[in-house]
């Protein structure tokens, strides 16, 4: 990645990089992409290594917690719909997929959202996208890396809001593993299709969006939100990793605001509103 493109006072805004052949055309690959990134961004390591060892801990004890206490019973019971040897397998993601709701929340409650946004934000400073994150906290255009240049937020910073809500459809959603051999992949295909734009909450508050024109953006791509959902939520029952992920899937969900930006202003200007261009289809 080249270094930030400085400011254009004749348009008022930051421009965009102007190209960058490392972005995808398939939005779910915009989380590959954010691995890529975040390993080539050392500025970004910070915020990984600050809930490095907290987050590690407190993964390996909420799965294997699961594991001893919940993982036979519920593989027992899965038995009774998908036979013997079905059963241990779609145990297993059913364990997995707990866990990943428990640690999420535990992690987004009391180490990791604050962490989520500075990898958001930061990611968009490098893409060039300093308008938006300045809306929401002061800049040191001065400082030696995007991280370095993110003042206190000005006010409530979430990258993706926990509400209960989604505990509740997520619990209503858990039965879906009782339906044989489909039953796994439908639970990820609509918990993904549930989280897919809650990724990109932050974004739609730079934006100011209300309620109605943040469902009319995510109507236009529901596809899209659903892919980037989907392989989100399968990184995440990876045990021990998912911390990782989520820091990752960060940087790549930013990468996407910036193609977003990059085509809203080539399209229509900074000040037009963003639903009513067509990405690339996923």
């Amino acid at each position: 990645m080249g270094r930030l493109i400085a400011f254009t006072e004749t348009a008022g805004l930051y421009p965009l990089k102007a190209s960058n052949n490392l972005l995808p055309r398939k939005t779910h690959a915009y989380i590959e992409q954010g691995l890529i990134y975040f390993a080539r961004h050392p500025f970004l390591y910070p915020l990984l290594r600050a809930r490095l060892v907290p987050a590690l801990l407190l993964s390996v004890v909420v799965l294997a917690t699961l594991f001893i206490w919940t993982y036979l019973p519920q593989v027992a019971f899965l038995a009774l719909f998908h036979g013997r040897h079905l059963a241990w397998i779609n145990g297993a993601f059913l364990v997995l997929g707990e866990g990943a709701a428990v640690t999420a929340l535990l992690f987004e409650a009391f180490f990791v959202d604050e962490s989520l946004v500075d990898v958001f934000d930061a990611t968009l400073i490098e893409q060039g996208c300093q308008d938006l994150v300045s809306t929401s906290r002061p800049l040191n255009p001065e400082a030696s890396d995007p991280v370095k240049q993110l003042g206190k937020p000005m006010g409530s910073a979430v990258y993706s809001p926990f509400s209960l809500r989604q505990i509740i459809e997520f619990i209503l959603f858990l039965p879906l593993n009782f339906i044989p051999i489909a039953g796994t992949p439908l639970f990820i295909i609509v918990t993904g299709y549930r989280a897919g734009p809650l990724h990109h909450w932050r974004y739609f508050k730079f934006l100011g969006f209300n309620k109605k024109e943040r469902n009319r953006h995510i109507q236009q791509r529901k596809l899209q939100y659903t892919s980037f959902g989907i392989v989100a939520l399968l990184l995440q029952l990876v045990p021990v990793l998912s911390m990782l992920f989520l820091l990752t899937t960060a940087a790549g969900s930013a990468l996407w605001v910036a193609k977003l930006e990059q085509k809203r202003r080539l399209v229509r200007g900074s000040d037009d509103d963003p639903g009513q261009y067509e990405d690339d289809p996923p």
